[in-house]
Order: C-alpha cells, then structure tokens, then sequence
C-alpha cells in the first residue's frame, strides 16, 4: 500500500509540473488523456488495488479521488490561464476593426416627373387657399357625364372614348353602361360640392383619368387637375386673376396668359387658356429659328376654365345666387411643357436613362 501511496501522489505531482509547462490548450488535452484517460496512469495505477486487503482499499480509494480532483482542477486552471494569455495577447497587439467590409449601396430612387410636377401644382393651389379633393375612379355615368351637362349623344360618351364597366362584372346591379372609369377628375367637383352642402367650396382635384387613346401626346391612362371656386360673387376676374398667378408660379415669374372663348358643357362661358411659349419666351423664334414648341405663336395651350354652369352647382347641391368657377388640365402636358419632353410615352416606359434625369 505505501508504494501505491506514494505512486499516486508522485502522479500528482508530476500533472502540476505537466501543467504549468503546457504550451497550447492542444497539449493539455494529450496530457488530460494520458493522466486521466481510461488507459491513462491512474487508471493503470488503481488496477493494482485488487492485491490489497480489504481494510486498505478505502485510504487508497479516497487518496485516488483526490489526486484525479487535483489533475481535473490544475487542467481547468491551465485553460483559464491559456484563455487568459490568448486575451491578453489580443488586447496588446494592434487595434481590431470588427466592423463588416462595406458595401457598395444602390443609388437611392427618387419621385417620378409626373409626381414632382403634380405635387408642385398642388403646393402652389394650396397657398392659393384649396384644399385637395379625392374621389373614385370607377364612376358612376351621372357623375362623370350627366351632373356636368354632358349629353346622351356626346362624342365622350362613345364607345371609343370611353371605358365603361360590365354590368355583369357587378352582379347586374346598375344598368349597361352606367358605370365608367371616370375621364376626367370632374365628377369629384360634383362630390365635393354636395359633401360642402354650402359655399364657399374651394378645392383642386388631382387623380388618374381613363380614355381610350393612345399616341404621341396622348395616353389611356393618364393624371388631370380640376379645380372649383364656389362663393358668393365670384367672377371671370378671379378666375382669370388665379390662373395668372398659378402660371407665373408654375412656369416662372415672366409668364403671360391669354383666354380664347370656347365651349365646354359644364362652364358658361368657357374659354381656352395659353400661356406664352416658355422656350422662345413668347417671341415664336428662338436662335434666330423658327420655335418649334410653340410653331411661332408664342403661346402655348395648357388649359380649359370657365365660369361654372348653374345647372351644374344645382347639380352640386349649392344654393341659388352663387357663381364659381371651373378649370383643369392635364399633369402630363404640364410636365412635358415644364421638362420640354416632346414624348408622353416616355413617362410611362420605366426608362431609367429617361427618369434619371429629374
């Protein structure tokens, strides 16, 4: 027994040299399996228990536990100082950046034309005192023909200019060509006014439009601006004295109007309304040439206004005695005079090369 004693202490003494002379967390597992493995020293050592009295098995027993107690503890401590030195190593040498690589970021998108040109038109109307009305753009036929005067036998009301809903598609609830995609932003002036119920009403109405056309200045789908003053005593003046101002804001500070008397069911009188040519400045030659944009008139047409129908604010809900007036136009034909594009279809074709430069 005083030999195995003494084998087993040797053991221990032996794994805390062992230990403190480890290197690398390599060389203390080869050690951990030599000393503590099922093949490994003390395993070898503790075989020899089998030759010893029975008395003397529990003092050796206890002794064994220990010393595998003392290995597992000074391996454990051999980690942490490995661990410790592995740190201390890091934190001494030269600064780490643990911060991803970078990377190359798409160019941020912007708005499109159409959008940027109808958001500056509502901005301008909105210091001008209007409030911005929405409607549907599946419309019922009375308010996108019949409430603004607009005939059974009216050219828009064919088959050609205008795309109508089945009937069938809605369960057979209105009658055949009762339903419409609305073609023009008009029938939410009709809304706007019986929602109001009561002057003053001032409202400009932006929104996508259906008509079946299309070519080079035209498109089935496309973005309108109508706008509506109803007050007591308003007049002409105010009508022509708020387009003048709009178009100074719109197309710059030097910029002219001119109406030209014309006939729209809903507006009595109506008129056409030009503002001067933003490319020759209103001269119709440019570079001693001939200006193609406006084909040497100086003006260009942007608009159609006229003072609102009466039958058109009964229509509304409005009451006798008040006057108002009414005008819209295309966000598209805006955009291009203020971009000078010469194509409508190029605001629709999804052509970076073409929306990279606004």
């Amino acid at each position: 027994m005083p030999d195995l004693l003494s084998q087993l202490e040797e053991l221990a003494a032996a794994a805390r040299r062992e230990v403190a002379a480890a290197a690398d967390e390599r060389a203390l597992e080869e050690l951990r399996v030599r000393l503590l493995g099922k093949k490994g020293e003390l395993s070898a050592a503790l075989r020899g228990m089998g030759q010893l009295p029975a008395e003397e098995r529990p003092r050796v027993g206890e002794v064994a536990n220990r010393v595998r107690d003392q290995i597992e503890t000074l391996l454990a401590e051999g980690r942490a100082r490995l661990a410790k030195a592995k740190l201390d190593a890091e934190l001494s040498g030269p600064p780490l950046d643990p911060t991803p690589p970078g990377r190359q970021l798409l160019p941020r998108g912007h708005r499109h034309p159409i959008t940027l040109a109808a958001e500056e038109i509502a901005a301008i109307f909105g210091r001008l005192g209007y409030e911005v009305a929405s409607g549907p753009e599946i419309e019922l036929d009375w308010y996108n023909f019949e409430a603004l005067r607009i005939a059974a036998d009216h050219p828009a009301r064919d088959m050609q200019d205008t795309f109508y809903v089945d009937s069938k598609t809605l369960g057979g609830a209105q009658p055949p060509r009762s339903v419409v995609l609305r073609t023009h932003t008009s029938p939410v002036q009709i809304r706007a006014m019986k929602r109001r119920a009561k002057p003053p009403v001032r409202v400009i109405c932006p929104g996508r439009v259906y008509r079946s056309d299309y070519d080079q200045t035209h498109s089935p789908m496309f973005h309108q601006v109508e706008g509506l003053c109803v007050d007591e005593g308003i007049t002409f003046a105010d009508l022509k004295g708020t387009l003048a101002a709009f178009a100074r804001a719109f197309f710059g500070p030097g910029t002219k109007t001119r109406f030209r008397p014309s006939y729209f069911p809903f507006v009595e009188p109506g008129a056409e309304v030009d503002v001067s040519c933003s490319i020759c400045g209103g001269t119709g030659r440019k570079d001693g040439k001939r200006c193609g944009t406006c084909k040497e008139t100086g003006w260009l047409e942007v608009l159609g206004a006229g003072m609102v129908h009466p039958e058109v604010l009964e229509n509304g809900g409005m009451p006798k005695g008040v006057t108002g007036f009414a005008f819209g136009f295309g966000v598209e034909r805006m955009a291009m005079l203020r971009y000078r594009v010469d194509d409508l279809r190029l605001f629709f074709e999804n052509d970076l090369r073409f929306l990279g430069q606004f």
